[in-house]
Order: structure tokens, then sequence, then C-alpha cells
């Protein structure tokens, strides 16, 4: 596999912020640089339950996953077990979760917090931080730059394929603050920041780049229902494919068969949605 790309999924900002005050990505769209749709997630709009979604193509009700406290080992194929038996190598630096749903469960804090398992059939090179204690006053959530800098740490050593990056700073601020507030401005400002100096370096390595979120958020800080605010979100993309017009509303479940299409690797069966990268 020569091909290689990496997801950033910054969880829980609504689409408005995101066009509204991620300054760096809006000057790559002005630019030519990047070009930016709207995305809709499954239902329920809850974090676990998307990330499985997110990486399976499937519903949660296929995939089982109905919300934070029901996380396990999905035994349906996924981007991480296809770009391995296509030849690739991959990594991901995110919430434990990710780790349960795709290489095994339960997560053990000494075993799973960082491996490199060149044999294995999903994850090959793993970073997690658990949020152990998260609540309203303690966040529990790493700096997002140490998080950017592990994951070009992992591509520069190892030569991944097919990375991914989660961080849930500004799903756990909304919850707090709300999104319509200046906590919230400040906290997307700075997370705009932090990653912009990253996406030239990953793009000179040969990454294709996707920036987006898991869901969104509504007035009351709220997610994991229906309607716009707690559905949809921004999805940037650098490189060279083609896409659909720019008023696509972009369907969550195609994102794994269009990851999986631009690495080259086959789509299985059970991912139904059409790829809209070409």
């Amino acid at each position: 596999m020569d091909n290689k790309l990496l997801l950033i999924i910054l969880d829980g900002v609504p689409y408005a912020n995101w066009r509204r005050l991620f300054g760096n990505l809006e000057g790559w769209v002005q630019s030519g640089d990047a070009r930016v749709w709207r995305m809709r997630s499954v239902l329920p709009s809850t974090s676990a339950s998307c990330y499985a979604s997110i990486h399976t193509g499937v519903t949660p009700q296929v995939h089982g996953c109905t919300g934070n406290e029901n996380v396990f080992r999905i035994g349906l194929p996924d981007i991480f077990s296809e770009v391995r038996k296509a030849g690739g190598i991959t990594g991901a630096v995110t919430h434990s979760f990710w780790s349960e749903f795709f290489n095994r469960a339960p997560f053990d804090l000494v075993r799973d917090i960082e491996y490199d398992e060149p044999d294995s059939p999903s994850i090959n090179h793993g970073r997690f931080h658990t949020m152990t204690g998260y609540n309203l006053i303690n966040q529990m959530t790493p700096s997002d730059v140490d998080l950017f800098a592990t994951l070009t740490m992992l591509c520069a050593r190892h030569g991944l394929n097919y990375g991914i990056l989660h961080t849930c700073t500004l799903d756990s601020m909304g919850h707090r603050f709300f999104h319509d507030s200046r906590e919230m401005d400040h906290a997307c400002y700075a997370m705009d920041a932090m990653l912009a100096p990253f996406i030239p370096k990953w793009r000179a390595m040969g990454y294709e780049v996707i920036v987006t979120a898991d869901h969104g958020q509504d007035a009351r800080g709220h997610h994991g229902g229906t309607g716009e605010l707690q559905q949809d979100f921004a999805f940037y993309y650098f490189g060279p494919a083609e896409g659909p017009p720019k008023d696509t509303l972009l369907d969550q479940l195609a994102l794994a068969p269009t990851i999986l299409t631009r690495l080259g690797a086959p789509v299985p069966d059970s991912m139904k949605a059409a790829p809209f990268l070409r």
C-alpha cells in the first residue's frame, strides 16, 4: 500500500462553529488548498456510537453500540482491519474506546495505554488516553498539541498508511459552557491554532488529511438525539481527490468506504454507502 491518509476527529463541534471559529481551516478553504462539506452523524448522535459507525460504515442498530456505556470489541470489518488486510500500517492516537472497539476489550491501562504490535490485524501503533474521572469541572483531557505531535511521531517513526487522531477537548468544553459562549469561542480558536502547524507537515509527509467531528452539540450542550445542531458538523479535506458539489450533505456511513477507497484498499460488503471522494 502506497497511499497515506490521516483522519483528525475533534469531538462534538457543531457545523456553525467550525465555519465561524476555525480561521486557519477556513483560510485554506478560501485559498483552494482544502474543501469543506457538511456531514450528518448517525443516530444516536452519541460519541461511542458515532466512533463505531465512523470506522465500520454501519449504523448503531447494526454494530450494536447504543451509547457510551456499551463499549465492546466489534466483530465487523472496519478501516483498521481492511487496511491491514491490504498490507498497510495503522496507528491511533485516541480515546481508549477506539482500542476497545477495534483491537481488544476491556481496556487495560498498563497493557493498552501504549502499544506497538507490527503483526496486529487491526491497530499496529496505539497511543491512548482514558479521561478517567471526567466530569464538568475536571475535564481530564490531554493537551491537544501533545496529541498532534504524537501522531506526527508515529507517522515519521512507523510510516503509517492510515492514522487517526481523536480528542474530546471541545466536546467536554461544550458540555460545560455550551457552544454560544466566550469560553467556546476561545477554545475553538485555540484548537485551530494548535492544529494548523501540523497540517502542512502532514501534507509534506505525503498524507491526505481529513479534519472533522463525530457529531455536533445543541444550544444546551447536548447531543445524542436528532436535529442539525446535534448531528451536523463540518468535513474538511486536504488532498487531490474529486468530491461532490459543495452543498452536498455527506453521510457519516460513507466515511469508512471513502477512506478505504482513497487508500486503495477493498471495501467490504458490509459497508453499503458509496464513497464520496474519488
